[in-house]
C-alpha cells in the first residue's frame, strides 16, 4: 500500500480509471456547469461595477438637506364644517442648521469616508448674447473631490476653483462657446452676479450634468445665493455603497434632516440591479444543481457496476466507512478535476469577450477582472458539491451485503 495515500483514496481513483468515459463526461459536465458560473459572475460583477461607477460618478452616496417646509392653518375652528385647503407651500432656498458641528459629528460615523458642505441654487450663465439655466454649485475642493471625483474627470484645463475661476461642463462651454481661459457671468435669480474665468472643463459622463454644473469656491456661491456662511446640502461618501439606505435612514432618524441615498434617488436603477443579482444567483443555483445530480447519478450506476468488486473488498475485510469513503473521494475528485478545468475555460472566455466587446474607439466596454477569489471560491464549491452528491450512491455502497454482491 502506498503510505503517501490512503487505501480509499487509490480504490477511488482505479474505479474512475476502470470506467474512464463515464469519468470523462461527468468532469466534462462539472467542467461547463463550473465555467458557466464563474463567467457570468465575473461579467454581472464587471457590468455591475462599471453601471454603478458611471451612476455614481456624478453624484455623492448620500445627500442631506434641510427639512421640508410645510404650511399649517392658521387656526383651527372646532366642530367646522368644511376644512381648509392648505396648500403646499414653495421650497426656499434655506441652509441647515448648525451645519459645521453636523459635519464634524458625521464624520466620526462608522461608515462614512468623507462629507463636504455645498451651497447650490438656479442661476444663469451669461456670455454676449448667450444664456443658458444652470446649476451654481459652491464647494470646497479638497473636501469636494473626496465625494465626486471631479478632478479626474477633467478634459482640459485643470480643477482650479478660485474666487475669479469657475469649472464647467463640456456641454455648457459649447453652448456658451468659451474655453479655458474664457470669461462668463453668473447671475441669480436675486439679482447678484459675478464674473468668472474657465479654469477647467469636465465631462461627467452624463450630459444633463455637463449642460448645467457650474462649480465656484463655496464662499461665492454662498455670496451669489443669499446663503452667508451657510450650505444648503451636505453630501457624503460611505465605505458600503449597498449600505447607504441604511445609514440615511439612521441620520435622518438621528438629527430629523432629510437624508437621501443614492439607492432612493436612483431606485428603479437599484431594482434592475437587485433583480439582475437574483437572476444570476438562480441560474447558478440551477446550474450547481444539474451539476450534483449528474455526479449522484453517474456514481450510482458505478455502485451497480462495481457491485461484485465492493462485495469482494467488504468480503476482505473493507468497511463499510472505508466503501463509504471510496465514493465520497470519487465525488470530490470528479469535482475538483472539473473545477479547475472548468476555471481555465472560463478565464478564457472572459479573454476572448475582451477581445470582442469594445467600445467604436477600441476601448474596452467595460472592465472585467478574473478574481483569484472567484475562481477558488468555485472550486471549492465544485469539490464539496461532488462530496455531497456522492452522499447517497456511497451509503447505498456500503450497505451491500457481500455475498449478495459477489452472488451479483
Amino acid at each position: 500500500m502506498n503510505p503517501l495515500f490512503p487505501f480509499e483514496f487509490i480504490a477511488a481513483v482505479r474505479f474512475l480509471r476502470e470506467g474512464r468515459m463515464q469519468s470523462i463526461l461527468i468532469v466534462a459536465g462539472v467542467a461547463i456547469g463550473v465555467a458557466v458560473i464563474v463567467f457570468m459572475s465575473a461579467l454581472l460583477t464587471g457590468l455591475q461595477g462599471n453601471i454603478i461607477r458611471r451612476t455614481l460618478s456624478a453624484q455623492a452616496h448620500i445627500v442631506i438637506l434641510p427639512p421640508e417646509e410645510i404650511a399649517r392653518p392658521l387656526r383651527s375652528v372646532p366642530d367646522a364644517q368644511v376644512a381648509a385647503i392648505v396648500q403646499k407651500k414653495a421650497q426656499r432656498l434655506r441652509s441647515i442648521d448648525q451645519w459645521q458641528k453636523l459635519r464634524d459629528s458625521l464624520q466620526t460615523m462608522p461608515g462614512i469616508l468623507a462629507v463636504s458642505p455645498e451651497a447650490s441654487g438656479p442661476a444663469f450663465a451669461v456670455r454676449g448674447d448667450a444664456s443658458r439655466s444652470i446649476s451654481v454649485i459652491g464647494i470646497e475642493p479638497e473636501q469636494y473631490v473626496k465625494v465626486v471625483a471631479l478632478n479626474d474627470k477633467i478634459v482640459d484645463g485643470a480643477l482650479r476653483v478660485s474666487p475669479s475661476e469657475a469649472v464647467i461642463g463640456t456641454d455648457l462651454a459649447k453652448d456658451l462657446g468659451v474655453g479655458v481661459g474664457d470669461k462668463f457671468r453668473v447671475t441669480t435669480s436675486i439679482g447678484r452676479s459675478e464674473t468668472f474665468i474657465v479654469g477647467g472643463i469636465f465631462d461627467l459622463g452624463n450630459k444633463g450634468v455637463n449642460q448645467r454644473n457650474v462649480y465656484i469656491p463655496l464662499h461665492s456661491a454662498q455670496s451669489l445665493l443669499d446663503l452667508v456662511g451657510g450650505v444648503s446640502s451636505l453630501d457624503l461618501t460611505v465605505k458600503e455603497i449597498f449600505k447607504a439606505e441604511v445609514l440615511a435612514q439612521r441620520i435622518n432618524a438621528e438629527t430629523g434632516l432629510e437624508a437621501d441615498s443614492w439607492i432612493k434617488t436612483n431606485a428603479q436603477f437599484f431594482t434592475a440591479l437587485s433583480a439582475q443579482t437574483f437572476t444570476n444567483t438562480i441560474i447558478r443555483v440551477f446550474v450547481a444543481l444539474s451539476v450534483a445530480f449528474g455526479i449522484a447519478s453517474v456514481l450510482v450506476v458505478s455502485v451497480v457496476q462495481k457491485s461484485k468488486e465492493i462485495g469482494i473488498l467488504r468480503a476482505m475485510g473493507t468497511s463499510r466507512g472505508q466503501v463509504m469513503r471510496l465514493f465520497l473521494i470519487q465525488g470530490g475528485l470528479v469535482g475538483l478535476a472539473g473545477s479547475c478545468i472548468g476555471s481555465g475555460m472560463a478565464s478564457l472566455f472572459l479573454m476572448g469577450w475582451r477581445q470582442i466587446a469594445k467600445n467604436p474607439d477600441g476601448t474596452p466596454l467595460f472592465n472585467i477582472e478574473v478574481d483569484l477569489k472567484l475562481l477558488i471560491g468555485a472550486m471549492v464549491l465544485a469539490t464539496l458539491t461532488g462530496i455531497i452528491s456522492a452522499v447517497f450512491p456511497a451509503r447505498r455502497a456500503s450497505k451491500l451485503d457481500p455475498v449478495v454482491a459477489i452472488r451479483g
